[in-house]
């Protein structure tokens, strides 16, 4: 008979071992549910050992926002290929990914959970946020947006943000009428702003003549039709 013997983690193995645990613990219930006693329960160590890797237990949650933020900002990463439409509904399907797997997490890294306030909160909020900016901008094919573009953009992940919040809060809106439903927002943002500026009018065309017939941008534009008529 051989007995199994526990390898021990180096320090940056342990580190990340509890960022993991935690987050976990962070994406079921509000961090300020959760215990330093319970994180070490759950990672199979001593809660001195845990304080030996984090001063307390606001740093291993700006860790855990850490990675989770790192993990939400990748939810926009999307190959230049095919319709703007589809690409922004593949992005809100990931996006909503996130925020169905890690829903008290997700409020605490856009609320601030314990942390309101602190910088470091509020950097990684922003972080967020710029990513999903700069990669809207690149499959718009714009580096210099003008201002209304930017305001066209920025409200957009603003309202996607809160509308996941509140989607949390009972789920009452199916996710698949939800997804393409803010992508159609974006499109009605943008016409919104062309409707004032030819800058916009002359992108938004852009956008447009390369729409498929099936996409998420002319189902709106038949239901807006028919709802005229």
């Amino acid at each position: 008979m051989t007995t199994g013997v526990r390898r021990r983690m180096g320090v940056e193995e342990r580190r990340q071992q509890l960022i993991g645990v935690a987050l976990e613990l962070f994406s079921r219930r509000s961090p300020d549910e959760v215990s330093i006693d319970e994180i070490a329960s759950a990672a199979g160590i001593s809660r001195p050992l845990v304080y030996h890797y984090f001063p307390g237990k606001l740093s291993l949650y700006e860790a855990a926002l850490q990675r989770a933020s790192d993990d939400l900002a990748a939810r926009f990463v999307e190959p230049h290929e095919g319709p703007l439409g589809a690409r922004l509904l593949r992005v809100m399907r990931r996006y909503f990914d996130f925020v169905d797997e890690h829903g008290p997490g997700f409020s605490a890294l856009m609320r601030g959970g314990p942390a309101v306030g602190s910088s470091t909160t509020n950097a990684l909020v922003d972080s967020v946020r710029q990513a999903a900016y700069v990669q809207i901008l690149s499959h718009l094919g714009v580096t210099d947006p003008p201002a209304r573009l930017e305001l066209v953009v920025r409200s957009w992940i603003s309202l996607a943000e809160s509308t996941a919040l509140i989607w949390l809060d009972g789920r009452r809106i199916p996710r698949d009428e939800l997804e393409p439903q803010l992508v159609n927002d974006f499109a009605a943002l943008a016409a919104v702003s062309a409707a004032y500026d030819e800058e916009m009018a002359a992108l938004l065309r852009g956008i447009v003549k390369d729409e498929p017939a099936d996409g998420p941008f002319a189902h709106l534009a038949g239901r807006l039709i028919a709802l005229a008529s």
